[in-house]
């Protein structure tokens, strides 16, 4: 395709933001049968399908989910020159897309992206949350520009990336004044028995957990287990149970779950990666998150 049609690129454009072909005809005030022939107009020239059809409505395939990002990024500039022409807008507003892992705390998610939202140059920061997996496979079609997660690529994922190490800190066992006061002498053999707030077994910090009650011969009571970050901190606060959290954002856990801490969890490090389709960080805002995030995480 020598150059692209910005007619059949608009149209196509509504109907992925609608969801369907009749909705985007009523939006625009057109016929079905305009819309979709400028549609098929724009998958001929392409060469590849860009919808799929799911049940009453349609999806857009992995060739149509690229198109569709860089179709809301022309559209995105086409209003931002609009208003600038009208006085409105003081400049374009570029955009990072990062996926959080969530598994990860969301402290810890806003400490390492907050350095993109002072960079120098003005950004705007979209966040979608979702599994290491599903994150993946949206980076893959570039929907995403970086995951941040706690965890590097599983050999078994099929999707050609790289892993940037952020850094490490270590875990902090946490609870509420009367838990602390309860178990704090004796630690951690103390904790023989003491109630829990767990993250699931499909997770890092689990593992490592798991492997660190062993060696010190302690059985915990678990009284619960949370694929939720936030709500585990939640339950924690009401005293249920001690809980980790890594030592990074130990201050504003005590600031903002009113819990005190009762010791780091042996030598367990938490690692902290950038996932990216680039072997070398190239976009701005990620680079700035990465070389702040390797002096946040050096304790």
């Amino acid at each position: 395709m020598e150059w692209l049609n910005y007619h059949h690129l608009f149209y196509f454009w509504n109907v992925a933001r609608c969801g369907s072909v009749s909705r985007a005809g009523e939006e625009l005030r057109l016929t079905q049968a305009t819309v979709s022939a400028q549609v098929k107009s724009l998958e001929l020239a392409i060469g590849e399908k860009l919808f799929r059809k799911s049940g009453r409505h349609l999806t857009l395939t992995d060739m149509g989910k690229v198109v569709f990002r860089y179709a809301e990024e022309i559209f995105s500039l086409g209003r931002e020159l609009t208003g600038a022409l009208k006085g409105r807008a003081g400049g374009r507003v570029a955009r990072l897309t990062v996926g959080v892992a969530d598994v990860l705390p969301k402290l810890v998610a806003y400490k390492l992206i907050e350095p993109a939202l002072a960079f120098k140059e003005s950004y705007r920061i979209i966040c979608r949350e979702g599994g290491n997996g599903d994150l993946l496979s949206s980076l893959a079609v570039h929907d995403l520009d970086v995951v941040l997660t706690d965890a590097p690529i599983d050999p078994a994922v099929n999707v050609k990336a790289f892993n940037h190490l952020l850094g490490e800190c270590g875990l902090i066992l946490f609870g509420t004044q009367k838990l602390v006061n309860a178990y704090r002498r004796g630690f951690p053999q103390s904790l023989d028995g003491a109630p829990f707030l767990l993250p699931t077994h499909n997770t890092t910090v689990r593992r490592s957990l798991d492997q660190w009650f062993d060696s010190e011969k302690i059985r915990p009571m678990i009284i619960a287990e949370f694929e939720d970050s936030a709500l585990l901190k939640v339950f924690g606060a009401r005293g249920l149970g001690l809980f980790v959290a890594p030592s990074i954002i130990s201050a504003e856990m005590q600031r903002e779950y009113d819990v005190k801490t009762l010791g780091q969890v042996g030598n367990i490090r938490e690692r902290f990666y950038a996932i990216s389709l680039d072997r070398k960080l190239k976009h701005p805002a990620v680079v700035a998150i990465s070389e702040a995030a390797r002096v946040r995480l050096s304790d």
